[in-house]
C-alpha cells in the first residue's frame, strides 16, 4: 500500500487547487507572457519508483520557444518597475503559499524523483527558508542595484524545488523576469506547481517544458535573454559554455567535478561512520556528494571496517510504500531511471575488467518494495578499490550509490589524487594533525574544503561555486546569487570563476 494514495488522487487534488496548470487530461501547460500556454506535444512521463505513468508536459519546439521567450522578456519592464517593497510583499506570499503546501510538494517529489518522504519535506523547507532569508536581507543585498531583465534557468533533476525555484523566486525578487526549463527527467510537476502558486501570489515566474536539445539555444542564445544559470553535468556545461558567444551575458554554469575526502593522521570513526551514511543520502544523486576516498594506507583496515558497518545502516526501497501507517524511513529510493542504473553497471563492469577490486556490494531488500513492482531503476551501494586510470570511474562523478577507494603513502599523492577531476565543488581533509590541515586544504581546488566536517551547497547566506572545471561564471549564494542578476550603480563586477585561480573556502 503507498502513502498519500494514488498518482491520479494527488494530480486531482493540485488540478483543483490551480487547474490553469494541471489540466484534466493530464498534461501541464506552461506560463509566459502573462498567461498559462496549453502550446506543445505531451511528453508522458513515468516514476522512477514504479515505472507507473505520471503527468505529461507539453513540450515546446524550438519555434515555439522562441515565441515564449519574447512574450516573458514583455513582462520585464512592469515587474522592475515595481518598488522593493511591493515585490518583497508579493514574493512573500509566494513564500506563504509553499510553505501552506508543503506536504503536496513533497508528495509531488516523492512520485516525480524517487525522493524519500524525509528529504523531499526538507527540500520544501530548504526552498521555503531560502527565500525567506532573502526577503529578510533584501533591503540591503539591493541597494544601490538594478535588475540585469530576463534570466533563464536550465536545471536539473534532483532538486527542482531548493535549487531551481529557489533560484527563481530570488532572482524574481530582484527584479528580474526568472523564466525555466522544466527538468526533462522528473520534477516538471513539482516545479509547476510552485510556479503557479508563485503566478498566483503575483510573481510573474515564467515556465516552459521540453528537451534540452530543442530548447537549449532559445534559452541561452536568445537576445532577449540578459543571463543564464545552468545546473548540471560537465558535457551538458561545455555545450553551453560554447553557446554562450555573447560573454558580456552574465552566466552561471555549475557543473559536476569529483568530490574527494582524504584520510590522513585520522581515528575518529564514529565520526567517518556519520559522515559515510549521512553522505548517501538521495542515493549520492546530487552534486556535493562525495564519491572518491583517499585513504592513508595504514589507515585502510579501520576504514573498511567503518565503511562495511556504515553500509548495514542504509536502506533503500520504495518512498512510498507504507511501514505500519507510516511512510519508510530509508536512505534513498530509486536512481532518476532504470538507464541511469544500467549505465552505472556497465562503468562498475568496466572498472572491474580493468582490474578494480570490488570491496563492497550491497544487496535490496524485497520487504522494502511493493509486491511484484517495477525495481530496474533500483541500485544497492558499491564499492570499488584501485579503479584504473583508464576507466570512466576514476576521472568522472558517478552521480550514484558508487565509491571508489585509492591508497597512499605520501601526502603529495593524497592531493593529487583528491584533485583528479581538475576541480570540484566541495572536499574534505579528515585529520587529527593541524598541520596536515593546513598544509592539503588550501593545495585542493574545491570551491569550499571541509576538515573533518562534510560541506555542501549552503543555504542563506553561504556563497556556493566551483574551480577549475567543475564551474564557470558568476558564484552564487547569499549576496552572490543577487550581484550575479543585478547591474551595480558602481559598476562593480560579480565574483566568479572566470579564471584558473582561486582561493578555497576553507572550514576549521
Amino acid at each position: 500500500m503507498l502513502y498519500g494514495g494514488d498518482w491520479s488522487l494527488l494530480y486531482s487534488k493540485i488540478g483543483a487547487l490551480v487547474p490553469e496548470a494541471f489540466l484534466p487530461d493530464g498534461h501541464l501547460a506552461g506560463v509566459w507572457g502573462g498567461n498559462w500556454q496549453a502550446d506543445g506535444t505531451p511528453r508522458p512521463t513515468f516514476s522512477p519508483n514504479d515505472n507507473s505513468p505520471l503527468a505529461s508536459p507539453l513540450s515546446l519546439n524550438t519555434e515555439q520557444a522562441k515565441r515564449a521567450v519574447q512574450a516573458a522578456a514583455k513582462e520585464a519592464p512592469a515587474w522592475a518597475a515595481l518598488s522593493l517593497d511591493e515585490r518583497c510583499t508579493r514574493v512573500q506570499r509566494a513564500v506563504d503559499a509553499l510553505r501552506e503546501h508543503r506536504e503536496t510538494l513533497a508528495l509531488l517529489l516523492a512520485w516525480e524523483i524517487g525522493k524519500p518522504l524525509a528529504q523531499a519535506r526538507t527540500s520544501v523547507d530548504r526552498t521555503v527558508e531560502g527565500v525567506q532569508w532573502y526577503l529578510m536581507e533584501a533591503g540591503r543585498l539591493m541597494q544601490g542595484r538594478t535588475p540585469v531583465g530576463l534570466v533563464s534557468n536550465i536545471a536539473s533533476w534532483n532538486y527542482p524545488l531548493s535549487v531551481l525555484v529557489h533560484s527563481m523566486l530570488v532572482q524574481a525578487l530582484a527584479g528580474n523576469i526568472a523564466l525555466a526549463k522544466s527538468p526533462s527527467a522528473g520534477g516538471a510537476a513539482s516545479v509547476t506547481l510552485a510556479v503557479a502558486l508563485a503566478r498566483r501570489a503575483g510573481v510573474p515566474l515564467c515556465l516552459m517544458h521540453g528537451s534540452g536539445s530543442q530548447l537549449g539555444e532559445v534559452l541561452i542564445r536568445s537576445e532577449e535573454v540578459d543571463a543564464v544559470a545552468f545546473v548540471g553535468g560537465r558535457a551538458h556545461g561545455r555545450t553551453v559554455a560554447e553557446q554562450l558567444v555573447d560573454r558580456s551575458k552574465r552566466y552561471m554554469l555549475e557543473m559536476e567535478g569529483v568530490n574527494a575526502y582524504g584520510l590522513w593522521d585520522f581515528s575518529d570513526w564514529t565520526l567517518l561512520e556519520q559522515h559515510l551514511t549521512k553522505g548517501y543520502e538521495y542515493g549520492k544523486q546530487r552534486c556535493t556528494a562525495y564519491a572518491r576516498f583517499v585513504v592513508q594506507r595504514r589507515l585502510f583496515p579501520q576504514f573498511l571496517e567503518t565503511y562495511q558497518r556504515a553500509m548495514a545502516q542504509i536502506k533503500v526501497g520504495h518512498p512510498l510504500k507504507l511501514d505500519g501507517d507510516a511512510a519508510p524511513a530509508l536512505t534513498y529510493g530509486p536512481l532518476i531511471s532504470a538507464d541511469k542504473v544500467r549505465s552505472l553497471q556497465v562503468r562498475i563492469e568496466e572498472a572491474m575488467a580493468l582490474g578494480a577490486v570490488p570491496i563492497y556490494q550491497g544487496t535490496l531488500d524485497p520487504s522494502c518494495f511493493l509486491e511484484g513492482q517495477d525495481t530496474s531503476a533500483y541500485t544497492a551501494p558499491t564499492a570499488l578499490l584501485n579503479v584504473p586510470r583508464r576507466s570512466a570511474l576514476y576521472h568522472a562523478e558517478p552521480f550514484g550509490p558508487v565509491d571508489t577507494f585509492v591508497l597512499v603513502d605520501t601526502l603529495d599523492e593524497l592531493i593529487n589524487e583528491m584533485n583528479v577531476s581538475r576541480g570540484s565543488l566541495v572536499a574534505t581533509i579528515a585529520t587529527e594533525d593541524d598541520r596536515v590541515a593546513r598544509e592539503v586544504s588550501p593545495r585542493l581546488q574545491a570551491f569550499k574544503v571541509g576538515v573533518n566536517a562534510l560541506r555542501s551547497r549552503g543555504d542563506r547566506e553561504e556563497a556556493f561555486g566551483g574551480y577549475g572545471e567543475s564551474w564557470q561564471g558568476c558564484f552564487v549564494g547569499g549576496e552572490h546569487l543577487i550581484r550575479a542578476v543585478t547591474h551595480a550603480a558602481s559598476g562593480e563586477a560579480p565574483l566568479g570563476n572566470f579564471t584558473s585561480v582561486h582561493v578555497p573556502m576553507t572550514t576549521p
